[in-house]
């Protein structure tokens, strides 16, 4: 137990993975609530509770049933008018406090996968448990729901996911949805977060483990995000972000399996917490890897993101990486619906429960038309 309060002891010490400071500008915390406070006040008569945007900036992308009719415009949309700065790149400067947490991670992650012959077929099942719910959290809540706003959530469903995030631990909703957005708009450029371009590892794990280059900063700085300052459940989540992570990565997937089948505090520590989560990590670090170098083309041609099945399974549904890019406010992130997809299964279910309404989807015409258009002759129907 020793060891096991240590390691969480330093992941709690800084509590993000994070390569550089936030990009509030204020320099108290007083000020930043103060800044918050007033875009609520702001925006909080033009924006609802569900994370979406305004009913009349809905209606110019979506139909009566909620299919996309045409190629909406938006803030995920790539920015063309975006020119890196010439001259040399900034030299990369090492946060080696990430440095020693993610080796301390990954080598407690390796430790664990030696226990797993020593655990219990019901801790091995709650750990699986553990990975869906947390993987949901990164695919249905902050990517597909938040960063994307590509269908709506009620309460008890953006409560549900706003869990799984801090299971995660991969950010806060907020700054995850922010530098999502900036990936998007700024995709495989200097103001890309994790621009692919920069190999494999740095889009991998790299770009955590140095300083954000200042264009990431700068363009992140001035993105339009009072749809996330407006939304309860993303700013109560921020607040108290730490104390969610060390009770819902750490300590729950640790205390169920000791508490309820007697599992050694040990295995319950290496194998549902931290093997757990380190596996969730790389699985959303692949889409911006590997979903970025290796694959096919199908719908556009032009742009680096590719089709990864590995990365498909991997990811519960994010692989379908050339689509998402060609058409981000699809909810579905694929032409196939359910698929190969169980983060759209998740969400079709949710809506069948009434806990979900309002999935944006690109039309069958529109798809077909860009295939035609941009893609590189590899598309298969079905």
């Amino acid at each position: 137990m020793l060891t096991a309060a240590l390691t969480t002891t330093l992941f709690l010490g800084y509590c993000n993975f994070r390569s550089d400071t936030d990009f509030d500008s204020f320099p108290s915390p007083s000020q930043k609530y103060s800044f918050y406070l007033s875009l609520l006040e702001h925006h909080s008569s033009e924006a609802d509770m569900t994370g979406s945007e305004p009913f009349e900036k809905q209606q110019q992308h979506t139909s009566v049933n909620g299919d996309v009719c045409s190629e909406a415009a938006g803030e995920d949309a790539f920015d063309h008018t975006y020119k890196e700065k010439e001259g040399p790149k900034p030299s990369k400067i090492l946060v080696w406090r990430n440095i020693i947490l993610m080796t301390l991670l990954h080598l407690g992650a390796v430790y664990g996968l030696f226990l797993i012959p020593s655990a219990s077929p019901s801790t091995l099942l709650w750990s699986m448990t553990c990975f869906l719910i947390s993987a949901l959290g990164i695919t249905a809540g902050a990517h597909r729901l938040w960063s994307h706003r590509t269908y709506k959530a009620s309460l008890p469903l953006r409560i549900f996911l706003a869990v799984g995030n801090s299971m995660a631990f991969q950010n806060d909703i907020f700054e995850w949805a922010r530098d999502h957005r900036v990936h998007h708009k700024y995709s495989e450029t200097d103001a890309d977060p994790h621009n692919a371009r920069r190999g494999f590892f740095f889009s991998h794990i790299g770009w955590l483990l140095v300083r954000k280059h200042p264009d990431v900063i700068e363009k992140g700085g001035k993105l339009e995000l009072s749809d996330l300052l407006s939304d309860k459940v993303v700013m109560f989540q921020r607040r108290h972000y730490k104390l969610s992570v060390l009770l819902m990565c750490f300590f729950i997937p640790m205390f169920v399996p000791w508490y309820f089948w007697g599992e050694s505090l040990w295995v319950a520590y290496f194998v549902p917490a931290l093997l757990r989560y380190t596996l969730v990590l790389n699985a959303t670090w692949l889409v911006n890897s590997a979903a970025h170098m290796w694959g096919n083309r199908p719908y556009d041609q032009n742009i680096n993101p590719r089709e990864n099945r590995f990365v498909t399974f991997s990811a519960i549904g994010e692989g379908f990486h050339n689509y998402h890019h060609t058409f981000p406010y699809d909810y579905a992130t694929s032409e196939y619906g359910c698929k190969l997809n169980l983060t759209t299964c998740f969400i079709d279910f949710m809506c069948f429960l009434g806990l979900a309404k309002d999935r944006k989807r690109v039309s069958r015409e529109v798809v077909l038309s860009r295939i035609q258009r941009t893609g590189e002759g590899s598309h298969r129907s079905g």
